[in-house]
This record gives C-alpha cells, sequence and structure tokens, in this order.
C-alpha cells in the first residue's frame, strides 16, 4: 500500500465484500440472459422504481436496456491567439 488513494481503493473493496449482495436474473434486449449482483443500496432503489412503475426489477431492467447512451459532446478548444 504504497499511497492513501490505494489504501482508500482496498479499503472500499473490504466493504464491498462484507456486503450482501443480490442476483436479478433478467433478459435482455436481444434475448439475452442478465444476472445483475446489486448492493443492498442498489436493490432498494431498483425496488422503489420497480414498486413506482407498478412491475418487476426484473422488468424495469428490461426496459432500461432500451434507454439510449448520451454522447456527451466534445468540449471545444477556444480558437488560438495570434500574437504578434
Amino acid at each position: 500500500m504504497d499511497t492513501p488513494d490505494e489504501e482508500v481503493f482496498l479499503r472500499d473493496l473490504v466493504k464491498a465484500s462484507r456486503q450482501k449482495l443480490h442476483h436479478v436474473k433478467w433478459v435482455d434486449r436481444d434475448g439475452t440472459d442478465r444476472l445483475t449482483v446489486l448492493t443492498q443500496a442498489e436493490v432498494v432503489r431498483l425496488n422503489a422504481i420497480a414498486q413506482r412503475a407498478g412491475t418487476s426489477k426484473t422488468e424495469v431492467l428490461r426496459q432500461a436496456a432500451f434507454i439510449p447512451v448520451k454522447k456527451e459532446r466534445p468540449v471545444e478548444s477556444p480558437p488560438p491567439t495570434v500574437t504578434g
């Protein structure tokens, strides 16, 4: 552990390994069977979304597979300044 950043990373790995994980099986938009592993906090949030939508966790994930990924616009550089 050479740096404080590495210590934080390793501590977070240990904390994550101690959490109870939840497995949600669902079918992707192309028909592929998927298995998503969620932490307790993630499964609580997914359950809330599913309950609000009046559907199951698996259906929420299937529908989420259709959400397009937003492409970030590249940051344009300011024009070069001419000196002289």
